[in-house]
């Protein structure tokens, strides 16, 4: 029986899942210019060329990561209530693009996408159709919620402050180099809002969320309503 090396370390196979997770570590604490075939293959300890028995190359890597954050968002469940659904939706997608700034140009711009990207797709879908979305009505919402959950998504990933002490510290430092009443709303709501306990510019989210959740549901009230008033018959019509 040959001897094995007390010392040496058993190293795990490599695998398609093994290198995108190693992939999206990569991402995640350097962004995507750190992500390389060689400094791929390096954090897992493997020559670059043994990454392309698992992955066909870096746009195969791109689309593997994608797909992994797709599946971190949450899928709206097909209850008949939109409204919360599209809500936990948009919250798990920020929470998501949060986690990995990298993602947020990426995640639909992919030509090859993965079943966990068609998934998501189809049961945001699902939700607003079966809520009783017209076809085109589902296509609007889509757009406006995606729109507006990668938009903020991407200015918050650009503000010079992650924690409202930070953004306190930007709007004090800002208002410190302008006359003191050059600017007075500028000023006003930094000492009034910004520079309060408890400030979060991500809590501005949900408050456009919400607005915009409210705009859809009037839209599909009204779609309704000239539904029904399209099929119900004039006066006189049918004698």
């Amino acid at each position: 029986m040959p001897k094995t090396d007390p010392g040496r370390k058993t190293r795990d196979p490599l695998t398609r899942e093994r290198v995108l997770r190693a992939a999206l570590e990569l991402a995640d604490s350097g962004g995507l210019e750190a992500l390389t075939m060689r400094r791929l293959g390096q954090r897992l300890g493997v020559e670059a060329m043994s990454l392309y028995n698992h992955v066909a190359g870096k746009d195969d890597v791109l689309d593997g990561l994608v797909d992994i954050v797709f599946g971190e968002i949450e899928v709206p469940c097909s209850d008949g209530e939109w409204k919360p659904a599209m809500r936990r939706r948009a919250l798990s997608a920020l929470d998501a693009l949060t986690r990995h700034r990298w993602a947020i140009g990426l995640m639909e711009s992919r030509m090859h996408a993965g079943p966990a990207n068609l998934r998501h797709h189809d049961s945001v879908l699902r939700c607003l159709r079966e809520a009783g979305f017209s076809l085109a009505m589902a296509a609007h919402a889509y757009s406006a919620l995606d729109s507006y959950i990668y938009g903020f998504a991407l200015q918050q990933a650009n503000l010079p402050f992650d924690t409202g002490e930070e953004a306190a510290a930007v709007a004090e430092t800002i208002l410190g180099r302008s006359p003191g009443d050059a600017y007075p709303y500028l000023a006003e709501i930094a000492t009034e809002h910004v520079m309060k306990p408890g400030y979060s510019y991500g809590a501005e989210f949900e408050f456009g969320l919400d607005l915009l959740l409210d705009g859809l549901g009037m839209a599909q009230a009204k779609q309704r309503s000239r539904g029904r008033s399209v099929s119900r018959p004039s006066a006189g019509e049918g004698r």
